[in-house]
């Protein structure tokens, strides 16, 4: 009976390798199927690409911004380049199918899935989401012109508030002590197909604007209005700040240099000059203010969180002007910080940006 039972144990797993194998087999066959159908889209959407550059070319010559004898030029180096591209890719399938049949698998993966977050653009590969790296360790294809980056934006400086007929000299608030502070990410797009030399940049930033009063005073809401005060006691601090949540958009000027590669270009401007200008809108999030003091010997922190009659709808104008990642940067609201106040007074920043990317 057990000699029995041995003769069908290993007869079934024969036939269950033997069905495995076979199975691998068919999954191989179809995968190199597909990789030879390939090659065929490859020379069509060379073919495509080539024929798009001659139409960019006839349009120059027709309009006088190049000669005959550019244009055939131009023509040429396209024909030449699409052609390596097609050699190149094609090679690149050749060697996937060689290595299907001689090895089963292509095995040219060298990292695994994973997720890490830091601060960057989105990459070439397209696996960046608001800062936080997805790769699920298979390789993507580089797009050939990528127009829209995103940029991680931080910025901090000088706050201060200026009422209407007063200068920044006339504040209550110390310039030094108050202070702003922006987190957020922006997406950055060339404007022009052969150009870079304009930008239209746009994204989501928290901004934090604090004021510091000076001459022991605080805000107090007197219903209708919120004004400065005296208090009762010695401040070691007073401290008055509002968050918002805004959607900046900026046009952004500047060169760049193309770099071009085998099958992808950029433009860069990591080391270029450049000026941006715009403005923002959005919402108050909270307003808050914090007090510090001494009582009859003990030290009492107050934070007050109210409404304190701001403006709950923000939009300003704003402009930096930079090289490479860091800018000097300057915005300024539009909308007065208190609703219904005898005098406006309208929250101005001035700082350093960076844009990360």
């Amino acid at each position: 009976m057990k000699i029995v039972t041995y003769c069908i144990t290993l007869t079934m797993w024969v036939l269950a390798l033997t069905y495995a194998n076979a199975q691998e087999t068919q999954e191989e066959n179809v995968k190199i199927s597909i990789l030879k159908n390939k090659k065929e889209d490859i020379i069509n959407a060379e073919k495509e690409a080539l024929k798009n550059e001659v139409l960019v070319i006839n349009g120059a010559l027709d309009q006088g911004a190049i000669t005959a004898s550019e244009a055939e030029n131009k023509k040429k180096l396209a024909a030449e380049k699409h052609a390596l591209n097609i050699e190149n890719k094609i090679a690149i399938i050749d060697n996937h199918i060689a290595l299907l049949e001689r090895n089963g698998e292509v095995g040219l993966n060298t990292e695994s899935g994973k997720i890490s977050i830091g601060i960057g653009d989105l990459g070439d590969d397209g696996d960046f989401i608001l800062g936080i790296k997805i790769n699920d360790g298979q390789q993507k294809e580089r797009a050939y012109d990528k127009r829209t980056f995103s940029d991680i934006v931080v910025a901090f400086g000088l706050n201060n508030a200026i009422a209407d007929g007063q200068s920044i000299d006339d504040s209550p608030y110390k310039i030094g002590g108050s202070r702003f502070a922006e987190f957020g990410i922006s997406w950055n797009t060339r404007v022009f197909k052969e150009s870079n030399w304009l930008r239209f940049k746009y994204g989501l930033s928290f901004q934090f604007n604090g004021l510091k009063p000076e001459d022991n005073r605080y805000f107090v809401d007197n219903g209708a209005t919120t004004q400065l005060e005296e208090f009762a006691i010695d401040l070691d601090k007073s401290k008055f700040r509002m968050d918002n949540l805004v959607v900046p958009v900026f046009f952004e000027i500047g060169p760049s240099k193309k770099r071009e590669y085998d099958d992808y270009f950029r433009y860069d401007t990591d080391n270029s000059f450049k000026i941006g200008f715009g403005g923002y809108a959005g919402i108050n999030l909270s307003t808050r203010q914090k007090l510090k003091f001494s009582d009859d010997g003990e030290d009492v922190k107050q934070k007050l969180k109210a409404n304190y009659n701001t403006n709950n709808f923000i939009y300003g104008l704003a402009a930096y002007v930079g090289y490479g990642d860091t800018s000097l940067y300057l915005k300024y609201d539009l909308n007065p910080i208190f609703k219904d106040n005898l005098i406006e007074e309208r929250n101005v920043s001035l700082g350093l940006r960076f844009d990360l990317d």
